[in-house]
């Protein structure tokens, strides 16, 4: 599993409207703010929105409720877990954001991207492994074919046990 690397940018708060044109103070050439894409989404921008959205974006996502809410609280002392929660599900529920069991007791979050993305994660040591999206193949055909089932899967957790577990527990048998 490659390792995260903290962002410089961990401190600054995130983009807020300018109120002379209604852009984003800060505009990222490369894809949509988090401002503009609640707003194309039709939802409310509210500090809370935001704070969650960039809690993710620059932790790279899978993060838990308590580690968001740990991460803005300290940019947004007036933030609460029943808030942190609430705004999650509503990120869900526009699609911006993707809840994912990956063991260890508690749901994970990501944003989810223009692309599907899955995971292998490890029931023993908890290690989280992106998995190609090509690799599912063979899955959406064998749905269509025996089901009529169009899969489409976006984000998807599959869970066993990974090589380093798996050599280990053989070199003690």
């Amino acid at each position: 599993m490659a390792s995260r690397q903290p962002s410089n940018r961990a401190t600054r708060p995130p983009a807020t409207p300018d109120a002379q044109d209604g852009q984003s103070a800060t505009h990222e050439t490369r894809h949509e703010s988090p401002t503009e894409r609640l707003r194309r989404l039709g939802v409310r921008v509210t500090p809370q929105r935001l704070f969650v959205l960039e809690a993710l974006e620059l932790n790279s996502g899978h993060m838990t409720a308590e580690e968001i809410m740990q991460w803005a609280s300290r940019r947004y002392p007036a933030l609460n877990l029943a808030t942190v929660y609430r705004t999650l599900d509503l990120l869900i529920q526009v699609g911006l954001v993707a809840q994912t069991d990956l063991g260890g007791g508690a749901a994970s979050y990501e944003l989810v991207g223009d692309s599907p993305h899955h995971h292998l994660a490890c029931e023993r040591c908890g290690a989280v492994i992106e998995m190609d999206e090509a690799l599912l193949e063979g899955l959406r055909d064998e749905a269509l074919r025996v089901h009529g089932f169009h899969a489409h899967p976006r984000h998807l957790a599959i869970y066993g046990v990974c090589r380093a577990c798996w050599e280990a527990e053989r070199a003690t048998l």
